[in-house]
């Protein structure tokens, strides 16, 4: 599927690192490093703006390399592009580790999903039909 996309970052357009990968790497596009403390959190700029087609969302998602290895991952996973968005599409990033990390330009911080989805028409009802499950949540389904 074409998107259409202006890139103001200076970095190479977001890829696909293997044939079967479902997330392209973004990249950030900062002109000074971003420190990011303990517990803090920072609006990392990807200078890219997107077109997406009506249907489509883009997700942005945490890099599990950057989780696993740093630390640092996506405050609001998955975050939401809506097709109706043109601005800059930015990651919020927290660092979750207990050491400062920077970010330079460049530097890989997410990773972009294009995902198709329903709209909801609402259906007012007084009741719901029954399920094996019911109203258990939460660790109800045994699994610890």
């Amino acid at each position: 599927m074409n998107v259409k996309v202006m890139n103001r970052s200076g970095n190479e357009l977001p890829q696909y690192a293997t044939a079967l990968a479902a997330g392209m790497d973004v990249r950030a596009a900062n002109e000074e490093p971003i420190v990011i403390a303990p517990l803090q959190r920072v609006m990392v700029p990807t200078g890219l703006y997107v077109e997406i087609p009506a249907g489509y969302e883009i997700q942005v998602r945490p890099r599990s390399g950057l989780a696993a290895k740093k630390g640092v991952t996506v405050l609001n996973s998955p975050g939401t592009i809506d097709a109706d968005y043109r601005g800059e599409i930015c990651v919020i990033l927290v660092n979750l580790s207990s050491e400062e990390f920077v970010i330079e330009k460049g530097e890989r911080i997410a990773q972009l999903v294009l995902a198709r989805h329903e709209r909801i028409e609402w259906e007012e009802s007084g009741c719901l039909s029954d399920s094996g499950r019911g109203a258990g949540g939460f660790g109800s389904t045994g699994v610890k």
